[in-house]
């Protein structure tokens, strides 16, 4: 498994990073726009994303392949991270300030935050896998002009950022919300399925 699931799971994590340097370097409406090549060449490989898998995992396996998916998509982010913040030192101060936004919120906004984004990454990816891309290229926009958490970019954000600033207990609590905040997110559709389904007493 790690073989085949962990190099799929780095290269989307790369991916999302170059998503991540357009919008530091653009910004606004473009910048947002523009983040949507990640994704999209995240789903044309067939890569591995956390937000585009925990959504689609079965509910009693895959927990492994899922963690395993967040480790390689992370391992990705930093790679980035190490190689950007040497080639362009002008992506670490709007990094640090997005870093800075995301601690001034803290755990809980952030976990409300991301779950927003996890159903628009779900909900883009499944119209993807039915040949309607169009969802797909407006869902990034959409999370970011809304100001919605993702883990995997938020990732590159943190590890770019100056490491007097990453090196916080409170980044890794608002981290472990913002990845616990997508999960709920991703699987609100398939929760909210279920509940409709049960029998009316």
């Amino acid at each position: 498994m790690i073989r085949k699931i962990l190099p799929l799971a780095i290269l989307a994590g790369i991916c999302i990073s170059i998503g991540c340097v357009v919008n530091l370097r653009v910004g606004g409406v473009a910048g947002a726009v523009l983040f949507a090549f990640g994704l999209t060449t995240v789903v044309y490989y067939g890569l591995k994303l956390y937000t585009g898998t925990a959504g689609f995992i079965r509910m009693k396996g895959d927990w492994t392949m899922l963690g395993l998916v967040l480790l390689g998509n992370i391992i990705g982010c930093l790679l980035s991270a190490w190689l950007i913040a040497y080639a362009q030192p002008d992506c670490i101060e709007p990094a640090s300030k997005i870093l800075a936004g995301r601690l001034a919120k803290g755990p809980f906004a952030c976990f409300l935050l991301a779950i927003g984004c996890g159903f628009i990454m779900t909900t883009a990816v499944e119209f993807a896998r039915k040949g309607k891309m169009l969802t797909l290229l407006l869902g990034v926009p959409v999370f970011i002009l809304c100001g919605f958490a993702h883990s995997i970019a938020d990732a590159f954000y943190f590890l770019v950022s100056p490491a007097e600033q990453v090196l916080q207990a409170d980044v890794l609590i608002v981290y472990i919300s913002e990845v616990l905040g997508n999960f709920v997110g991703c699987n609100l559709y398939r929760w909210m399925l279920v509940f409709e389904q049960q029998p009316q007493g």
